[in-house]
């Protein structure tokens, strides 16, 4: 048996038993970074909390839950946006013995009902007053909802028709808990010790592209797992600092808290998308995590400020861009044949100059010291993947769902491959159904969903194998690549199939414009898309060519944006089979967003939705064809 696997075979059950053995083991080690706002709207002041810190708020928030009466398995929900007071509340939850029932902050009061009430959700720890009306709103359908505590102690107020004891601030469930500690010193070690490997720790509500969000229930053990099988299989280690920035309600962003824990690195931890770009330079991580919105971003915004510095500094960038891609191909490809990267002479020579134009800029921006991003919750595109490798900003796809605990498969280290999600981790366990479909086994497999036993015998058979919804290859060496969603495949009428997450990627590579793309042709004759531009890249645009001072959807509806489109559409067509080409498109007036539901939390495109609301655009592209 090897180490590693005696290490996953032998894991404790709980990542409470992993947080207090981290604890003991570096309690004066730091473990989280968090900005304190300034007073006087300058730049945020940054803070340290060593693990031994984090364990007294940890504990009292634990010991505080019990206080309330709160027991064992017992839901408390979570609606807040990613923040130090996140993390340490879940931790307090599971210390506690009760499950997280996870609640993005952008859901809105009736969805948010129906969570807390499906999941019998017996406290909400709530960030501010907005959370806390939600559930004030809908108090009428929430009989086992006691007790709401609040982050921002400001926003702690009881109203006048509030039951005694209905709100309390984040701070007072601390104190309480201090309290309830003094008369019982060792609660929360007797808690965490008596916890099970298969009991319930998190309840986490899919988003889902369709229908009502369904509970995923994820024992201890899931987590557990996961934390053992990340810091084995080498994704980080005990001097990395991790940029944490993902919302924490989606499985994505709570296992990263988890591998934290076992490696005993710092985690800065700030939600505010807005301020990713100031922050990288002053955390300086050397790991972050992020889905391919963000990149596909960076790209397009690395090759806009390039555009507005004149011709000769676009063809400079897209002479590097080019160069980029080319030298992570033959990198990559070297290494797999021969284990080494190298490239020719000239290849090489072309790059170094490429890197003292451009490439040091990017990673610089990325705060300089950035050894891997990890990209996960959806497909990258390639040629963007190639464009930063090349650049040196090494980005290792993962893949995973909520059902499997997030991080079933990543790219190993120096041996990743842009265009695939990687190997399995340890102890999980993969095959590809006569139907390309993939099928996961293994300790980061879900329960099942809350109270669905029809809806969880449909995915997960009686062995354990669970059935991903998505279709993939392996390679001889055990390599995954996702091709797309089974139920999203496209047959046309013609009878050709097509994966349109496979174009809409190869569109993202060759238009800096795009910000969503949805290709469309479902048993029609061609296929047509659905195109929406990023705001502030096409705006500059706008400016440069006699546009400026006009609204967003005026530009967008412009000849002029739909000629320049065009140009991209015929360059992406050039590379695709006459059955996948986009015969037709319409530039959207807007931007799909959460609130018209049409993406999800995680920036998924709800395709369904995205169709429903535009159906007159793909009606009149199909109009006078037999099929529409």
């Amino acid at each position: 048996m090897t180490d590693t696997q005696t290490q996953i075979e032998n894991r404790p059950p709980s990542v409470a038993t992993l947080f207090l053995e981290r604890v003991a083991a570096t309690p004066d080690a730091e473990a989280y970074r968090y900005p304190v706002p300034s007073r006087d709207g300058g730049k945020d002041e940054w803070k340290s909390l060593t693990w031994g810190e984090a364990a007294e708020r940890v504990s009292s928030i634990a010991a505080g839950l019990m206080a309330l009466g709160v027991r064992a398995e017992e839901r408390v929900a979570l609606a807040a946006a990613t923040r130090l007071e996140w993390i340490l509340a879940d931790l307090g939850v599971l210390c506690s013995g009760a499950a997280t029932t996870t609640v993005y902050p952008s859901t809105n009061a009736e969805e948010t009902a129906f969570i807390l009430a499906d999941s019998e959700s017996r406290v909400l720890i709530a960030e501010d007053a907005a959370q806390l009306a939600k559930a004030r709103e809908r108090r009428a359908e929430l009989p086992h909802l006691s007790h709401v505590v609040v982050i921002e102690e400001a926003d702690a107020k009881p109203a006048a028709d509030d039951p005694a004891d209905f709100v309390l601030s984040l701070a007072e469930l601390e104190r309480r808990g201090a309290e309830h500690r003094e008369k019982n010193p060792t609660c929360v070690k007797e808690s965490v010790a008596a916890l099970r490997a298969d009991q319930l720790a998190t309840l986490i509500y899919t988003s889902g592209t369709t229908g009502r969000p369904k509970g995923v229930r994820l024992a201890h053990d899931a987590w557990a797992y996961m934390a053992v099988a990340i810091e084995t299989a080498g994704m980080v280690t005990a001097e990395d600092v991790q940029y944490l920035w993902l919302p924490l309600a989606h499985v994505f962003g709570k296992v990263l808290t988890a591998g934290q824990i076992t490696a005993g690195h710092v985690i800065a931890v700030d939600g505010r998308v807005d301020k990713i770009v100031e922050n990288l330079p002053i955390v300086r991580p050397t790991y972050m995590a992020a889905v391919p919105r963000i990149f596909e971003k960076v790209y397009n915004g690395v090759a806009s400020k390039a555009r507005e510095g004149g011709a000769a500094k676009y063809r400079i960038f897209q002479w590097a861009a080019g160069v980029a891609r080319e030298y992570a191909r033959v990198s990559q490809d070297n290494f797999r044949r021969t284990g080494n990267r190298s490239v020719p002479a000239g290849l090489a020579a072309k790059h170094r100059i490429a890197d003292a134009l451009v490439y040091g800029k990017i990673r610089e921006a990325f705060g300089g010291r950035l050894r891997a991003a990890v990209s996960g919750s959806a497909a990258l595109a390639p040629e963007i993947g190639f464009f930063f490798a090349g650049a040196g900003i090494h980005i290792l796809e993962g893949y995973g769902l909520t059902e499997s605990s997030a991080a079933s498969f990543v790219n190993p280290g120096e041996a990743y491959r842009t265009g695939t999600v990687g190997k399995p981790l340890p102890g999980t366990e993969v095959r590809i159904a006569e139907d390309g479909e993939v099928l996961l086994r293994g300790p980061g497999i879900m329960q099942g969903y809350h109270g669905l036993p029809e809806k969880t015998a449909e995915v997960l058979e009686s062995d354990g194998w669970f059935h991903t919804g998505d279709i993939g290859e392996l390679s001889v060496d055990g390599y995954l690549r996702i091709t797309d969603r089974k139920k999203d495949l496209i047959k046309t009428s013609g009878g050709k199939y097509i994966a349109p997450a496979e174009v809409e990627g190869q569109f993202k590579a060759v238009c800096p414009f795009v910000s969503n793309i949805l290709v469309h042709g479902a048993n029609r004759n061609f296929c047509t898309a659905l195109i929406s531009l990023d705001e502030p890249t096409i705006m500059k645009w706008a400016e440069e060519h006699g546009q400026g001072g006009r609204r967003y959807e005026d530009v967008v509806a412009s000849d002029a944006v739909r000629a320049l489109i065009d140009g991209y559409v015929e360059r992406l067509n050039e590379g695709l089979q006459r059955w996948q080409k986009i015969r037709k498109f319409r530039i959207l007036p807007r931007d799909l967003d959460i609130e018209h539901g049409e993406v999800t939390p995680s920036l998924k495109v709800k395709r369904p939705v995205v169709e429903a609301s535009f159906q007159h655009l793909l009606d009149e592209m199909y109009a006078g064809t037999r099929e529409a």
